[in-house]
């Protein structure tokens, strides 16, 4: 448990990051539509301990990085055109939906019911960090069109997702650390602290994979413009996004932290209201929901969410509207709405709307079996036996390119034990591990050798 930290801080810091740079290949076109078309659903009970989950889930994983590298680097998106010539977009997006709800309904029962010290939490890691990459995989490949219409009817429980996942970043993300924390060797706690900081990175994802449906609404259902306008009520849920500011806070030390590419950055005050990645992508999706005509036809506006919208007035300052000009249209809309009153809408007795079936699917087949499959799995995750551990701490390092996540991170490297940066000196054993000076090195050993043992180890099994 306590040993795994710098691996899973590595790992999520590539997944939440996406930067450029010249590195190889993490697949090539033929291996990546094998991969593709051997995509599955799986049960809830198989996630995180069949071997044929295990091995998916090694497949998105470099699916996603060669996606990433494929995006930074402007080349051909073979893994995006697999994903859509196969129709597996929408096997993806079930693939979220019951990590989510293994997260929500599993891991939860799984660490209520723990009446030990879990002799490892690397397994659990591994499913945790899985919502992560699969997150990070639809926002690379959703960005285009053709994919947003190639995922079907599925698309409806990605935006009950994103609706989940936003409401969790409003009210939760003031409760997530923006430092590290020092749990004494505690292996659950460090599980629940990594868990709410993997979901705060989630989320914030999630908002760029909101804007891509958004923009994309002319190709899409009319159900999925209903579910986002009335269902959800999307644009109030964006105004409160834009109150609560997520991406900003400050530390211990009253330094100003904004999250910037997966990572919280000192930014002085000057900077404070450039916008970043995130915001922008916020401002363009309540613009799109405001000022798009079919939009504006189908939004049910009363009295309540009219006054939650004017709020934005508040935000829109000019250091915003030079950043991203069309939000002036914005801010005029908001002006004429606030002399006018809210239309009424003819009330219908029937209504026909397309709903969402993934989840409620999940549910029906797991009903009354929760507890059952969380003791299951916390005998296999939190216990695990040497050769299940050595298995897939094996596979882990066959599926990680180190180099090439510290080169799309787009980071230097930061010193594992205080956390200078940028470190200079590299573990010679693992080549995993970055140190600002020898002294760094020497009093990180006690803490970073097993991590390293079994880097070595697993690679020399491999060879």
């Amino acid at each position: 448990g306590q040993n795994t930290d710098l691996f899973n801080a590595q790992c999520y810091g590539f997944i939440m990051s996406v930067g450029s740079g010249a590195v190889e290949q993490v697949l090539f076109p033929a291996e990546a539509e094998a991969h593709v078309s051997s995509l599955v659903n799986f049960r809830l009970i198989d996630i995180g301990c069949s071997q044929q989950w295990q091995r998916q889930r090694e497949y998105l994983h470099k699916l996603n990085m060669q996606a990433v590298q494929n995006a930074s680097q402007q080349s051909d998106e073979f893994v995006k055109e697999f994903l859509i010539s196969h129709e597996k977009l929408g096997v993806v997006i079930e693939e979220l939906i019951a990590v989510r709800l293994w997260r929500d309904k599993i891991f939860s029962l799984m660490v209520d019911g723990c009446k030990e010290k879990p002799k490892s939490t690397f397994p659990c890691y591994v499913v945790l960090y899985h919502e992560a990459t699969v997150v990070n995989l639809l926002e690379t490949v959703l960005f285009y069109k053709e994919s947003v219409e190639a995922s079907g009817d599925v698309i409806l429980d990605l935006v009950d997702y994103c609706h989940h996942r936003i409401t969790w970043l409003i009210a939760s993300h003031h409760t997530v650390p923006v430092e590290e924390q020092t749990t004494d060797g505690d292996t659950l706690q460090e599980l629940q602290h990594l868990d709410a900081t993997l979901s705060y990175g989630i989320s914030i994802k999630t908002l760029s994979v909101l804007q891509s449906i958004v923009t994309h609404l002319d190709c899409l259902p009319l159900s999925v413009t209903t579910r986002l306008l009335n269902t959800h009520d999307i644009p109030s849920l964006l105004v409160s996004v834009m109150e609560q500011q997520p991406w900003m806070r400050g530390d211990s030390n009253g330094k100003l932290l904004k999250y910037i590419d997966g990572k919280w950055r000192e930014v002085s005050m000057a900077d404070k209201l450039q916008l970043s990645k995130t915001e922008a992508q916020v401002w363009m999706s309540l613009y799109q929901l405001l000022m798009s005509p079919d939009c504006q036809q189908k939004y049910q506006l009363h009295a309540h969410n009219k006054s939650h919208i004017m709020r934005l007035r508040s935000h829109l300052m000019e250091t915003v509207i030079d950043q991203i000009p069309q939000l002036s249209e914005l801010q005029r809309y908001l002006t004429h709405l606030s002399v006018m009153d809210p239309p009424t809408f003819a009330s219908s007795d029937l209504v026909l709307e397309q709903v969402p079936e993934v989840y409620d699917k999940l549910l029906r087949e797991n009903n009354h079996q929760w507890q059952k499959i969380a003791d299951l799995h916390r005998e296999k995750l939190f216990s695990p036996s040497a050769t299940d551990l050595q298995q897939q701490a094996k596979r882990w390092v066959e599926a990680c390119n180190w180099d090439m996540m510290e080169t799309l991170s787009g980071d230097a490297p930061r010193c594992g034990h205080c956390g200078q940066q940028p470190a200079t000196k590299r573990c010679s054993r693992c080549r995993s591990e970055w140190y600002c000076c020898r002294g760094c090195q020497v009093n990180q050993w006690k803490k970073h050798k097993a991590f390293c043992d079994i880097i070595v180890s697993t690679a020399s099994m491999s060879t």
